[in-house]
């Protein structure tokens, strides 16, 4: 009987310890949550920051402080260019633009590759134009399943990211 007593005794505080630590961790579990979340679903600028074909772009976010707006909520649409598309830009241009004191140019050009909300090839196809952050419009076509906006050809589309979508392009954009 007294063994039975002791077994009991130990089996509840084992599982007191048990459910207080469970307890404590809670806090602990929804943030790993998070984290695996963000994980497996990470958004349009861990995206491209974890693909080298974009590392002009992410290093121009980084310059223009706009890395933590486009972390946020969004949802956002990133017109995003390549290292390719960066490349086709007049010599020395890159370089200027990174410049602090070209900052707010920098801000301008970024923006006007971005458009609010969530915009997935199959709605991209029926506009003609869309507002950018930027605050002027891009102009959008089709012709013959080929979609530019203004003179980028859209090379890949529908590149989805927990707090929006990128569609590549293979040009920089440069707002009016």
């Amino acid at each position: 009987m007294k063994r039975f007593i002791s077994i009991l005794l130990a089996a509840t505080a084992a599982l007191s310890i048990a459910t207080a630590a469970n307890a404590h961790d809670h806090g602990d579990k929804d943030k790993m949550k998070d984290k695996m979340k963000k994980e497996m679903h990470p958004s349009i600028v861990n995206i491209a920051a974890n693909n080298p074909d974009f590392s002009t772009l992410i290093a121009a976010l980084k310059a223009a402080d706009l890395v933590s707006a486009l972390e946020g909520d969004g949802p956002f649409t990133v017109f995003a260019p390549t290292n390719a598309a960066f490349d086709k830009l007049p010599k020395g241009t890159v370089e200027s633009l990174l410049k602090p004191e070209n900052k707010q140019k920098l801000v301008d050009i970024l923006t006007y590759h971005v458009v609010a909300g969530a915009v997935y090839a199959k709605d991209v196809v029926t506009l003609d134009s869309a507002t950018t952050l930027q605050g002027t419009d891009v102009t959008i076509s089709t012709n013959m399943g080929t979609v530019k906006v203004n003179d980028a050809t859209v090379v890949m589309t529908d590149i989805k990211g927990s707090n929006g979508v990128i569609h590549v392009i293979d040009t920089v954009i440069m707002p009016k």
